[in-house]
């Protein structure tokens, strides 16, 4: 497997298109506040977005991306670390590689969630590289591992790049750890290729109700609200059916306009702590115009035949406070050997921006309680 140094280089006019086009944007029409919202929060829908991500929230954030925000810092932020690319698959593939000063270091891939980037992890690099040989890989078709060139890429071919990029990297036994997609991901790469991982550490465990009533006797009150927050968390995610349905669709407009881009990866990124996070994020996409391959990820999975019998790896769950939290009892159906599982009454989806702290510690806790 050749591997290639890779460094961010963006073409200034590309940065200037991409100024120009933010400055011509026509935002779209919505209703009056006051008839949007009761100023009520009903389970994840935040007051105000009831119908969508709002215009003020895209309004403010262009205006930010023209005039405050500074790409080439970014870059520079970014370029800081080794970052390489190799052809996998007839696939190129992006990542980060950093290895620990300890040599007997436990090798970690770490793979990040749409509408995120590789960046998801940058600030747990310096701290998780006391402990792992970090590899950080951007999915096929998304960002610099993009646009994909082919069907097929769902979680299954995904994981078994993974694999062959360790095994090209000179890991034979390694750590899993992901968040949303990288939380499909990373399951299906420890199942596919037992004998080299050793354990997969995740921050959400999907695992449902299959509608038989008799999974219902004797849920506490608490799980009752779980269930009832995650129904209103899938119910909103319009992403999730658009692009698992049709995301080429979806993308002509993506890729035309950056302030539709915006709009979109905000649905999901609007609370981060660092509002630049959302913009590096959106200006990754725009770049390299992956809105329709990053898409067609939830395309692939949904078509993509699954293997869907108990596990039997050792599995880890940190669970944040304000992410949809599984109930145990639906993932101990599905996962036949959870060795860890730690609840926080603080951080969300995003863990690694707005909970490093506690992110850090839990994928170093768990790792350490492995053979």
């Amino acid at each position: 497997m050749e591997i290639k140094p890779f460094h961010i280089d963006i073409p200034q006019a590309d940065l200037d298109d991409l100024r120009d086009r933010l400055a011509r944007t026509r935002f779209a029409e919505e209703l009056p506040e006051s008839e949007v919202t009761d100023g009520v929060q009903r389970g994840p829908v935040q007051p105000g977005w009831e119908y969508g991500v709002p215009g003020s929230f895209v309004r403010d954030l262009v205006a930010r991306w023209l005039d405050g925000y500074d790409w080439r810092a970014w870059e520079a932020k970014i370029n800081a670390y080794p970052q390489f690319t190799t052809e996998i698959d007839g696939q190129t593939i992006h990542f980060v590689h950093v290895r620990s000063a300890r040599e007997d270091a436990t090798p970690l891939i770490l793979t990040h969630g749409w509408p995120n980037t590789f960046i998801e992890y940058l600030d747990l690099i310096e701290p998780l590289s006391q402990d792992f040989h970090l590899v950080i890989p951007s999915i096929p078709g998304f960002g610099f591992s993009g646009p994909t060139r082919a069907k097929g890429w769902g979680a299954a071919r995904v994981a078994d790049a993974w694999a062959a990029l360790m095994a090209g990297l000179g890991y034979t036994r390694y750590g899993v750890h992901g968040n949303d997609a990288g939380a499909i991901i990373s399951p299906v790469l420890a199942r596919r290729h037992p004998e080299a991982v050793i354990g997969v550490h995740v921050n959400q465990i999907f695992s449902f109700p299959s509608g038989d009533p008799a999974e219902f006797e004797g849920l506490s009150e608490q799980d009752m609200q779980y269930l009832g927050f995650l129904q209103g968390f899938v119910e909103h995610a319009i992403h999730d059916r658009a692009q698992a349905a049709q995301p080429q669709t979806l993308a002509h407009g993506l890729a035309d306009s950056p302030a539709g881009q915006l709009a979109w990866i905000g649905q999901l990124l609007a609370g981060l702590p660092d509002k630049d996070l959302i913009l590096t994020n959106a200006t990754i996409y725009w770049l390299t115009n992956t809105a329709a391959s990053s898409g067609r990820f939830y395309y692939e999975n949904h078509h993509e035949e699954t293997d869907t019998s108990p596990t039997t790896f050792p599995i880890g769950l940190a669970s944040f406070a304000y992410d949809f939290r599984p109930l145990r009892r639906f993932a101990e159906r599905d996962h036949h050997n959870i060795v860890h599982w730690n609840e926080y009454d603080r951080g969300s989806h995003w863990a690694a921006h707005d909970a490093p702290d506690l992110l850090i510690a839990d994928i170093r806790s768990f790792f350490t309680k492995l053979p």
